[in-house]
């Protein structure tokens, strides 16, 4: 590989600097590790706003040029959040004693970074790899059975959503003979291979149930890093290669409610923050697909956001998970007495999923909800206030209700420890500061704001969804609904992976392998062995034959002349006419068929 000099020499590209730092992670101990990681997501975080607008650290690969530097407006708001989001999480697991999972999480983080500043496609696929591997790692290291499990439908999914940007990248690649990745259209199997490879990771339904299925296996701290990168990069993605794409904006309105009727009936406090996930990535979704100016900078913001508080809301349930080692609506409750911070913190990241006024997500998820409305996307527009009600229910009111009130489960659990609390902090700060003074934010988006979120129909308007969404909530409550539904199981698209591939596996087995085993009897055993029998004797049988019409002819009996033809032959020894006729019927067979 022939490597040119960056245009932009000062420091390393920010995805290299945590893959390879990352390796370095089990030489510190101690306190030493803890600068040590800290500094990594720092150090990266600087460079991102040393770096100029352009294209730098470019590479020759043969005869392409791999660029891990592209910079201009959307790609360095995702680099802040993300760079922000691995300091933050970092802190979070500090007192994690398990190198697997940080080596993992700086290289996931690192694949993340590698994805948002690739300026080509053969470096996107690189780095989308090498996301899909690292964060099968967070998902291992819990160790435990069903943590196993989950990582390898994980891991399935993901190599097939890889194998699928990979064909479109090499068809791509021999249509227009470039490598640059930049808009599409979906006008050709390229075009679509590579979208739905990007569906995959974005949990596109019917892409999705990998999300929650994996999520809430992850450990306590891997779940924080995996809320952020996997969905979040293919929105950028996305954002960079399909904007104004129409089938996203009903792909996104269907993806923000399909999860709401899910996330009610289910148990696992993760797994209910997994499909509130999903929810909130369809509003980006929708925003993309809308593609005008408004619309991209509402989806890029909300991305923002919702990095922030998601990751705030996994690690209140993730602190709860770790001091009491239970998750489940049915096992907790009533721990506001003795986590009154956590409570706190949680409260808070409810608020902003919610677009409470005030908190993060309100500056955001309507800057998307608006561009639909401007735009007369009734439909969608219905759509996404339906969504946004449906959210409160289950994000915004039942994770902390089930959590932290409800029924006293009896658990005095104290706070998680301070590094965990610290991070919290740092999270929630960021989404009341986003939510109280919005226009730092809007200063980073990729276009021009111009956009007041707070104004009297906005406000007004956000707060008739709000009580809506707490009155279903109450009415769910004061019916009998809770608790009882939360013992529900969830069925899923991913039965068609889960179970229905149980069903393919036996089926193909009854049926493929065994036309195999018939034609093993047939054709490889009965008949090659008759074959061999033949051939063995088909010689002495012929003249036998031949030897025995003989010597009926002469007048003597079948029987008899077998018992003489058969002791001629066990003995060696024939009449000298017999052997005579037979070495003539030989030369004659010789004769016939050469």
């Amino acid at each position: 590989m022939q490597m040119t000099p960056p245009l932009f020499s000062t420091g390393i590209p920010p995805a290299l600097l945590f893959i390879f730092g990352s390796l370095l992670i089990p030489a510190f101990k101690g306190r030493l590790k803890s600068v040590y990681m800290m500094l990594l997501p720092a150090v990266a975080l600087y460079t991102l706003t040393r770096m100029p607008e352009g294209s730098h650290w470019v590479y020759s690969l043969m005869d392409y040029d791999l660029v891990l530097g592209r910079i201009d407006r959307l790609s360095r708001v995702f680099g802040y959040i993300f760079s922000i989001i691995s300091f933050i999480a970092v802190i979070y697991a500090l007192q994690v004693k398990d190198d697997v999972q940080h080596v993992s999480g700086f290289m996931y983080a690192g694949g993340a970074l590698g994805v948002t500043f690739a300026g080509d496609l053969l470096t996107l696929y690189i780095f989308w790899e090498t996301m899909a591997i690292a964060s099968t790692f967070l998902i291992l290291a819990r160790r435990t059975r069903q943590s196993q499990q989950a990582a390898l439908r994980y891991i399935l999914v993901h190599v097939f959503g890889g194998l699928c940007l990979l064909a479109g990248i090499v068809l791509m690649i021999n249509q227009t003979g470039s490598t640059a990745f930049g808009h599409m259209s979906l006008d050709g199997p390229a075009a679509w291979l590579i979208f739905l490879g990007i569906a995959v990771n974005a949990a596109i339904p019917p892409f999705h149930p990998w999300l929650q299925d994996a999520y809430p296996e992850a450990t306590v701290t891997g779940a924080i890093f995996l809320s952020a990168f996997t969905t979040k990069s293919a929105v950028y993605v996305m954002a960079r290669g399909f904007a104004g794409t129409e089938l996203l904006i009903y792909l996104g309105a269907f993806m923000t409610i399909l999860p709401v009727f899910y996330a009610e009936v289910e148990n696992d406090i993760r797994r209910v923050l997994s499909y509130s996930l999903m929810n909130q990535v369809g509003f980006m979704m929708c925003g993309i697909g809308i593609g005008t100016q408004l619309a991209i900078n509402g989806a890029v913001s909300h991305a923002f956001c919702h990095i922030l508080y998601k990751a705030l809301l996994f690690m209140a349930a993730g602190s709860v998970l770790h001091v009491t080692g239970k998750i489940k609506c049915t096992e907790i409750g009533g721990l506001y007495r003795t986590m009154p911070l956590t409570c706190l913190f949680c409260i808070v990241g409810a608020a902003s999923i919610s677009a409470f006024p005030l908190f993060s997500g309100f500056v955001s998820k309507s800057m998307i909800i608006s561009a639909a409305g401007n735009n007369h996307l009734m439909l969608a527009w219905l759509m996404l206030q339906f969504a946004s009600a449906g959210v409160i229910a289950h994000a915004g009111i039942k994770v902390p209700f089930f959590t932290f009130f409800g029924h006293d489960s009896g658990i005095r659990a104290k706070e998680p420890p301070t590094n965990m609390l610290v991070a919290m902090g740092i999270a929630a700060f960021g989404c009341i500061f986003l939510g109280v003074f919005p226009q730092p934010l809007y200063d980073i988006l990729p276009y021009p704001v111009d956009y007041v979120p707070y104004t009297g129909a906005h406000v007004v308007g956000q707060f008739q969804l709000l009580l809506f969404g707490i009155f279903a909530f109450y009415l769910l409550l004061k019916s009998g609904y809770y608790p009882s539904e939360v013992r529900a199981i969830n069925l899923d698209t991913d039965w068609f992976y889960r179970k229905g591939a149980r069903v393919f596996s036996r089926a193909a087995d009854k049926g493929l392998n065994g036309l195999n085993r018939l034609c093993d009897a047939v054709f490889a055993r009965g008949l090659a062995d008759r074959m061999s029998r033949a051939g063995a004797s088909g010689i002495t049988r012929l003249a036998a034959l031949v030897l025995v019409s003989i010597r009926v002819l002469q007048g003597k009996g079948p029987g008899s002349t077998r018992h003489d033809v058969r002791q001629a032959f066990e003995t060696g020894t024939t009449p000298l006419g017999i052997s005579a006729m037979a070495s003539a019927l030989f030369l004659v067979l010789i004769y016939c068929f050469t």
